[in-house]
């Protein structure tokens, strides 16, 4: 496409007066540039400046941030460029006498800040020079002003190479995927470290310093007290270093606690003082009316060495801090800290401190996080339809909860989503008339731009926003994370005339919005026991069952019995824990407990109940929107779970992914989306099948196929019968309605497991005691291992031989291990999947 003569003339401009605005003592500044050179360099690309076309707040092309003061000498950067609400990349702009090319600074800054928000790609330019970076590996004070850098262009090369320019940066190149294509192709260099992945190391690292300190240095410390202290040691200094980021505390406040002696001591104080500004759970030290939550006297009675406190607040400021906390993005917080909180803090029998996997993160292979778009869409399709076309008033009735909340990451987003309509709403409804009275709704920002007043904010989270989790210190997390999201655009003056005007502290307490317990064992659970051994439990130490099963009961105090009574939450939304119970994690008394559950059956998994528990929390016109694993639409022990999804709610719509959402996790996903309204004869369901291609976009554009919901009542064991539809659906139909099953022609059995420690010692489980290199008696077998069986062949890798006989776990009689028969690898693999099978008729375990 040949260049626009906007940018001709801007190159003629700059041509005639490029002395004047190159000159190091030129008065020619940034914004003057700005104005009469990016501005128009940008609007040649497609780009919607000015937001001439009048989008809401959340959806502008182009946010202006440069009035953002950040610290001492650091600010937003100029432009960041967005697509549906999203930032795809920044734009540092430098006064023409700066040397892009040449100085370390101006390149280090833009790294920074992309590097920090996480974009793969960012542009430094004084339209003299115009430089493209990859903000993907972690920026150094010292790196040359080359490395990361992808392109270069000077002005007089413009016009040549316009059509590059334009195929990557233009805002059609974003939509149409362009500009992600060139970022993946320009991906994987040696050195990249991603931002959560770096700020994950760092905060692991604060974490191994303090827990071995404070053990040592108070040793009458509990284990379940050791976890608490350095959480909130740690949660304490982010949220109050993130704060100085974004101009609400003083810059440099943690800073100046590097000079001198007592530093606990000292920023035990900066804890107190934010005590009296933000009213928060988090900072929380003396008792005060109205609130149930009890003070945290334990923090200001440690001990802490200065050593590892100055360690981790040296390298959260500039120069050694890589990270630009203004523009950290919330959900990256919260992914880091999902990563966090799947390790534990153990005491030795020495009071020694230990960091080691929690058993259920070990055994799963990790923490796997909810991808954005995901947890988008299912917002959106809850509480985006039930707040569509109403008011602010109408949306404050509302409740929405999270059951298993985790680092907060629905919440978080869920949020932002009803800050963003309410904040449209008043505006066109008239912004004006918003801004007057006591509390007023809307505030107006330096940069022209309507947001939220603080008080506004508070409000919407307390009114509509609710969570439970059974990790303590996953729901401080959740906490943190909210009540930075209250403080966005906020300052030190704004919460001074906040304190003086309203005489509100700047953070609402979430002690009666997010709960720790468990949400799927109340206090009945107890009630199998005597008196005297609950009494026993609940005067015990830390590792009573009392704690280990952390009750909670939905309709009574410290629940939330107001909602339970007004008939139940509005929407429930989330990503349950997927956990197999069974004796590795669980005991035997909460083994029956949640045996009792209707829809338990053999092999149950914890979210089974946690859906069968939402559908029983929603009110009678309410929506739940899940992520789960997709195994359970068809298995033979999930009937009664679907019976009960089929009989209670009427479902709207099922997405299947035909790929991995959860990237290495070996889990296939959908999604659920259901109302708890009586099913109509009528009522059609969609199914949806998304593929990795474009799968955000796809979720959106997919219409999907409908289905008779009643029809599933008639299938075999209620199956979800989600894969008759499509290109691949007329292959299974025609498969499924022509040929018997297989269980008409065959039998069908599950492989061996050898160890269980539900039979073996631990030992012996390590020992492997039935297993030898060879055959040492009639009794062992030649051993196949999963991966052994290949398509069509086995191959026997590992050799080994088991000792076969009912001692093993899982025994099965011999006539299953010999004759014709054909062996399937029940893992597939990677995508795209096949059957991987081989027949035999060899004696094989």
């Amino acid at each position: 496409m040949p260049i626009p003569q906007t940018i001709r003339d801007l190159i003629a401009r700059f041509e005639n007066q490029k002395e004047s605005y190159t000159a190091a003592d030129s008065g020619y500044n940034k914004t003057q540039l700005r104005r009469e050179f990016l501005d128009s360099f940008f609007e040649a690309l497609g780009w919607d400046i000015a937001n001439k076309q009048g989008y809401a707040e959340a959806y502008k092309e182009v946010v202006h941030e440069d009035a953002l003061k950040v610290g001492a000498a650091t600010k937003a950067p100029d432009y960041s460029f967005r697509a549906g609400g999203t930032r795809k990349f920044f734009v540092e702009a430098k006064k023409p006498s700066v040397n892009i090319k040449e100085d370390l600074s101006p390149a280090f800054q833009l790294r920074r800040y992309a590097w920090s928000a996480k974009l793969p790609l960012s542009i430094l330019t004084n339209f003299e020079e115009f430089a493209v970076y990859d903000c993907r590996q972690k920026p150094d004070k010292n790196d040359k002003a080359s490395v990361g850098r992808l392109l270069y262009i000077r002005y007089e090369e413009y016009e040549k190479r316009w059509d590059e320019i334009e195929s990557i940066f233009s805002k059609e190149a974003i939509l149409k995927g362009s500009f992600d294509k060139y970022a993946d192709s320009t991906k994987g260099k040696k050195g990249t470290s991603e931002v959560d992945n770096q700020f994950l190391e760092e905060i692991e690292r604060w974490r191994d310093l303090l827990a071995r300190n404070i053990a040592i240095n108070n040793p009458n410390l509990s284990q379940r007290e050791l976890n608490f202290a350095v959480q909130l040691t740690i949660d304490r200094i982010i949220f109050l270093r993130i704060c100085e980021d974004r101009g609400i505390e003083h810059y440099g406040s943690l800073m100046a606690l590097l000079n001198g002696e007592n530093v606990y001591k000292r920023i035990r104080q900066n804890f107190q003082r934010a005590d009296e500004i933000y009213n928060s759970g988090l900072f929380h030290f003396k008792d005060e009316k109205g609130r149930a939550e009890p003070p945290d006297t334990l923090s200001l009675t440690l001990n802490i060495d200065d050593k590892p406190l100055k360690d981790i607040l040296k390298n959260l400021y500039y120069p050694e801090s890589p990270y630009e906390f203004s523009v950290l993005p919330a959900d990256i917080l919260g992914q880091v800290y999902e990563q966090f909180l799947g390790k534990v803090i153990r005491l030795t029998a020495g009071h020694q401190a230990k960091v080691e996997d929690k058993p259920e993160v070990k055994k799963a292979g990790g923490v796997f996080y909810t991808p954005t778009y995901i947890v988008d869409y299912i917002v959106k399709n809850t509480v985006g339809k039930l707040i569509e076309n109403k008011t602010p008033k109408q949306i404050e009735k509302l409740k929405i909860l999270d059951p298993a909340c985790g680092s907060g990451s629905f919440l978080i987003q869920l949020y932002q989503f009803l800050l963003d309509y309410i904040r449209d709403w008043y505006i066109n409804d008239g912004a004006e008339k918003y801004t007057k009275g006591k509390e007023p709704k809307l505030t107006k920002v330096l940069s022209g731009e309507w947001r939220l007043s603080t008080p506004e904010r508070k409000k919407i989270l307390l009114d509509n926003i609710h969570g439970v989790d059974i990790d303590s210190q996953a729901v401080e997390v959740t906490k943190l994370s909210l009540l930075l999201k209250v403080l966005e655009g906020e300052n030190e003056q704004s919460l001074a005339q906040q304190m003086t005007l309203w005489h509100q502290r700047a953070l609402p307490d979430l002690e009666n919005n997010i709960k720790c317990g468990n949400s799927l064992i109340g206090t009945d659970y107890f009630a199998c026991q005597g008196v005297q051994e609950v009494m026993a439990l609940y005067e015990n130490n830390e590792d009573a069952e009392r704690i280990k099963i952390n009750a909670f009961d939905w309709d009574e105090k410290g629940g939330f019995p107001e909602i339970m009574k007004n008939g139940g939450f509005d929407a429930v939304i989330g990503n349950p824990p997927y956990v197999i119970i069974a004796k590795d994690f669980f005991s035997e008394n909460s083994i029956d407990y949640l045996k009792r559950y209707p829809v338990a059956q053999y092999k149950t998994d914890l979210f089974h109940l946690f859906i069968q528990k939402g559908i029983d929390l929603l009110n009678p016109c309410g929506l739940m929107g899940f992520i789960t694993p997709n195994t359970w639409y068809t298995l033979q022990f999930t009937s009664q779970l679907r019976e009960y999804v089929l009989n209670k709610s009427a479902i709207e719509e099922i997405v299947v992914f035909n790929h991995k959402v959860f990237g290495n996790a070996d889990v296939d996903t959908g999604l659920l989306f259901l109302s708890r309204k009586n099913i109509a004869d009528n009522h059609n369901l969609i199914i949806k099948n998304i593929s990795s291609e474009n799968a955000e976009l796809n979720l959106y554009e997919n219409k999907g196929y409908k289905i008779l919901q009643k029809s599933w009542l008639k299938n075999q064991d209620f199956r979800f019968e989600v894969r008759q539809f499509g290109k691949e659906g007329k292959l299974v139909k025609r498969l499924v309605t022509t040929f018997p099953p297989l269980i008409n022609i065959a039998r069908a059995s599950l492989g061996c497991q050898a160890y269980n420690s539900s039979k073996h010692a631990k030992q012996e489980i390590k020992d492997r005691i039935f297993h030898s290199s060879k055959k040492l008696s009639k009794d062992y077998l030649p051993e196949l291992a999963g991966n052994d069986v290949g398509r069509y062949f086995i191959e026997r890798k590992k050799g080994e031989w088991i000792k076969y006989g009912p001692w093993l776990h899982d025994y099965r009689t011999m006539d299953w291990l010999t004759g014709p028969r054909i062996l399937i690898l029940e893992i597939a693999g990677k995508m795209p999947y096949k059957i991987c099978s081989s027949y035999t008729e060899e004696n094989y375990c």
